[in-house]
């Protein structure tokens, strides 16, 4: 705690001052934590000073408050890209990354628990912000890309989190989480002069080569890269009392009817919805679980008995292979691939259909979700045209960013589907007024994704 309020000291976030009439001081509080390393041995205790920042009143203590992360599936086509080219990976964390960020608004807050004895009556005016600020993650981020930006780096604009630098032969790659940077590139000398300039700018911690990524276990070998959650998946069993079940070999019953589900409400409905939770972030190496995960999540507002034994069941599938991730092949093609599907009215309570995609960078899996349709498909092969739509914007994007990173890909994308009717109407240029009324269908459900 000590540490924590002499680094806020010297960063310059506040100064002592007098409440102003009319203001209104917001609270703050204490947050401990113990980081661990890959191997579950401790890292280091952690105290953080969190404000409280419920309390902010919109229009007067914060105005915009978004900051963009990077996509998972912008870090595994990165990854996937890096181990063709065979460019180095390293981690970087930035300590107290929030306290960095310059505040346009003024915020008073009360003194830190248990540093207020010497300045009673007082309070700090935040000169940067703070952790707990809505606005906080936004104020950071502008900081980081300008300064990524002064470097000479490029902002993609397929994800804004992501940053290209190009300067003769030598390339880098900047994605930011948050806090966490992930820096690939060709050059092992561009890479240390652009970690050193980052030490100029913040107080940064050099992770060295990239091994362990918001919880993801990276290994690397003559192959590829394997990117796997394994303990994590572990900490998800050891947590919901499952360590000595029996596995299970299917993620989820066949045949399953839990949209109807009857029986009594879970007691614990925060229970339920941390579980899922978890296993929603376990998909970033899971591509498995990603249908059992989207079934489950409906059901975060009120969970039975029923959906809770469910999500049990997805846990001891994962008891049966805990380690399991997907391996970004080495010797690999650098040219996508897609694979869509969609049943038809399959939701009992809203006869919406449900879309599925599945692609490849070459041999390496990079994107893969299950996700309903916004509206009701009036046959099985508009159900699957929808899924053909959303699936062909998903790989534009990925070519996008391809190209973003220094990729270019002329050929044609080949996008498999198993609905006769809908590759029929896809591929003949002029159809009848079904055709139209389909693609005008398709257009507004693209839309629709495009918003959201």
């Amino acid at each position: 705690m000590v540490d924590e309020i002499q680094a806020l000291q010297d960063n310059g976030t506040w100064q002592i001052t007098t409440l102003p009439p009319g203001k209104q001081a917001l609270g703050c509080k204490w947050i401990y934590r113990i980081k661990y390393h890959s191997d579950g041995s401790i890292e280091r205790f952690k105290a953080r000073l969190v404000i409280l920042g419920n309390h902010q009143v919109e229009g007067m203590d914060f105005n915009e408050t978004f900051a963009p992360v990077a996509k998972m599936v912008t870090i595994r086509t990165v990854l996937a890209v890096a181990a063709v080219k065979d460019w180095e990976l390293h981690q970087m964390d930035v300590h107290n990354a929030f306290l960095h960020g310059d505040l346009e608004e003024d915020v008073y807050m009360k003194l830190p628990p248990g540093f207020s004895m010497q300045y009673r009556g007082m309070v700090c005016k935040l000169r940067k912000s703070l952790y707990g600020l809505r606005q906080a993650p936004r104020c950071w981020f502008a900081k980081l890309s300008a300064a990524l930006l002064e470097y000479g780096f490029q902002q993609s604009s397929s994800d804004h989190s992501l940053f290209i630098l190009r300067r003769l032969q030598v390339q880098l790659v900047v994605l930011v989480y948050v806090d966490d940077l992930l820096i690939a590139g060709n050059d092992s000398l561009a890479t240390q002069r652009f970690k050193d300039y980052l030490h100029t700018c913040f107080h940064m911690k050099d992770l060295g080569k990239l091994k362990y990524f918001l919880g993801v276990e990276v290994a690397r070998s003559p192959i590829g890269i394997f990117l796997s959650k394994r303990k994590y998946a572990l900490d998800i069993i050891r947590e919901t009392g499952l360590l000595g079940s029996r596995p299970s070999s299917t993620p989820l019953e066949e045949n399953h009817r839990l949209a109807l589900a009857e029986g009594p409400m879970l007691s614990n409905p925060n229970q339920y919805r941390r579980l899922v939770g978890r296993l929603i972030y376990l998909c970033f190496t899971r591509p498995d679980l990603t249908y059992s995960v989207h079934v489950l999540s409906q059901f975060m507002q009120q969970p039975r008995e029923k959906h809770w034994q469910a999500a049990l069941r997805v846990v001891r599938y994962l008891k049966g292979q805990p380690g399991q991730g997907i391996l970004l092949h080495r010797d690999n093609v650098l040219t996508l691939n897609g694979w869509c599907d969609s049943d038809w009215a399959s939701c009992p309570l809203t006869r919406r259909s449900i879309t599925g995609w599945f692609i490849l960078l070459g041999n390496s899996p990079v994107s893969w979700k299950t996700k309903k349709q916004h509206t009701v498909s009036r046959s099985s092969a508009e159900a699957e045209y929808r899924s053909m739509a959303i699936t062909t914007c998903e790989l534009k994007w990925l070519k996008a960013l391809l190209s973003d990173i220094g990729i270019s890909h002329p050929q044609p994308i080949p996008l498999s589907c198993d609905s006769q009717a809908a590759l029929h109407i896809s591929k003949n240029p002029v159809f009848t007024k079904e055709l139209n009324t389909l693609r005008s269908i398709a257009t507004s459900s693209v839309m629709q994704s495009l918003r959201m």
